[in-house]
């Protein structure tokens, strides 16, 4: 075999490659075989046509173009290897030449993962918030764990916002009871905005036994997007009631027999959140750097599967949970073209971390071993309610695309701890920091290159030498 390679563009090469007709001798063989099984010649068993009767029933060349179909594949692997391509989508092949007895030419074009020159890992400076923790922040926490130690008690007297009350509910559309509109007995907590729209404004002021009439927009249900009138009949009004701040409470809400005890651990709880914060700006900050600072050209192939593939997951997301995409916009507050674009800046920003890390990957021969591996996966599967064994097969599901993406997340991951480490890293006083950088990447951290919340379940590698759909 003889192949060369022509640079078409920093992200798609052209393979020119050419076999010798031997070579196809396997392929040619394996076809026979097939269609001696297939093809029902009088005279002759399943499997024992010989292959002159094939050649006359079908055609010599139809024969010979079916075997190329096979090799195909092959030969093209093999040319990618020998040429030492890193291929992110499927080729486009053509076949220039191919007569019996004479060698075999085709091409090949397909996008590649591009070569990036990055800066020096030292060279990169980081500003990140500096960790300060204050009583104010503090007495917030305190003020959490109160309100998880409150008291209802009744009242009476009107509604007022951060009360709860008991409520029966019931809404029509033009006069028709809605179904699954109805409740009674609710505890609602008034001002938290987790019912429905309107509902507070029609409950301050009411007293126990009133009814209040309102109208808002269903967001969901066969009656989606309709106006209903919802009657809300107050059954019970209970004001909160929270405990003293003093060291009985801190001996109540927690270990600690005195408050001040109880608040130093807030304190340094807190300060150990800052330093996690902290990990996680500096992460997002050098690859904001990166991204800006170096040119990372992303093939139109691999950004747009990355957007369907992005787009697939919000749509089964949605559907899981019964809205549509119209309504999930609304929540939103945005319009179909603006969240089109985010979600292609997003998918973009994802791929060029990608290349920039996957460069790192290969410079400085970052791996992962099978302990690594099997630690991260045993990690994952706790996360996800299931037993390793179980996780580890679905990840191989699939010609193990699942568990090639999870390796490739991990080195990345590695890399940019590798990034971190060497990087001059400061507070916003331009004081030095040091980050608490983990040895080993956590399972959480490989969302990096996934992100806004989807679910994620493709491969982020834009590899795998597909050979289907070529065309010749």
């Amino acid at each position: 075999m003889k192949a060369t390679k022509e640079s078409l563009s920093p992200t798609r090469v052209k393979l020119t490659v050419e076999v010798p007709f031997d070579d196809l001798k396997p392929s040619l063989d394996a076809t026979y075989k097939k269609l001696s099984r297939q093809i029902r010649v009088s005279g002759f068993r399943p499997g024992k046509v010989p292959p002159r009767i094939l050649d006359q029933r079908l055609g010599r060349s139809t024969i010979l173009d079916e075997a190329l179909q096979e090799a195909l594949p092959q030969f093209y692997s093999e040319a990618v290897e020998a040429e030492d391509v890193d291929v992110l989508s499927r080729p486009e092949v053509d076949v220039t030449e191919f007569a019996e007895g004479s060698p075999i030419v085709f091409t090949a074009e397909v996008d590649v993962r591009p070569q990036l020159a990055l800066p020096e890992a030292d060279s990169v400076k980081i500003t990140v918030d500096k960790i300060e923790v204050t009583d104010e922040q503090i007495d917030t926490q305190l003020g959490s764990m109160r309100e998880r130690f409150a008291v209802l008690t009744p009242v009476e007297r009107p509604v007022a916002t951060g009360d709860y009350v008991s409520l029966d509910l019931s809404a029509t559309v033009d006069g028709e009871p809605v179904e699954d509109a109805t409740a009674t007995g609710m505890s609602y907590e008034v001002g938290s905005g987790n019912l429905i729209e309107g509902i507070d404004e029609a409950l301050i002021g009411a007293s126990e036994g009133d009814s209040r009439t309102f109208d808002t927009e269903l967001l969901a249900g066969d009656r989606q997007g309709q106006t209903a009138q919802v009657t809300a009949v107050v059954r019970g009004v209970k004001e909160k009631e929270l405990p003293a701040l003093d060291d009985d409470f801190a001996t109540t809400a927690s270990e600690f027999d005195t408050l001040d005890e109880l608040k130093a651990d807030l304190r340094q709880r807190l300060e150990q959140t800052r330093k996690y914060e902290q990990v996680n700006q500096a992460r997002e900050k050098l690859l904001e750097q990166l991204i800006e600072s170096v040119d990372v050209p992303v093939p139109d192939s691999v950004l747009e599967s990355e957007i369907e593939a992005r787009e697939h997951r919000l749509g089964h997301d949605l559907e899981r949970y019964g809205v549509d995409r119209e309504t999930y916009l609304k929540t939103l507050e945005q319009e179909p073209e603006e969240f089109d674009a985010q979600v292609r800046e997003s998918a973009t920003k994802a791929i060029k971390s990608q290349f920039i890390l996957d460069t790192v990957v290969r410079a400085e021969s970052v791996g992962i071993d099978q302990g690594e591996l099997m630690e991260q996966i045993v990690m994952l599967a706790q996360r996800s309610g299931v037993a390793p064994e179980q996780y580890a097969q679905q990840l191989a599901g699939g010609n193990g695309a699942g568990l090639t993406a999870l390796m490739s997340d991990i080195m990345r991951n590695k890399a940019l701890l590798h990034l971190l480490r060497q990087a001059t890293v400061v507070d916003d006083d331009d004081n030095a920091v040091t980050l608490e950088l983990p040895e080993r990447p956590d399972p959480a951290d490989l969302e990096a290159f996934e992100d806004d919340g989807h679910d994620h379940d493709h491969d982020h590698d834009h590899e795998g030498h597909d050979h289907e759909g070529h065309d010749h």
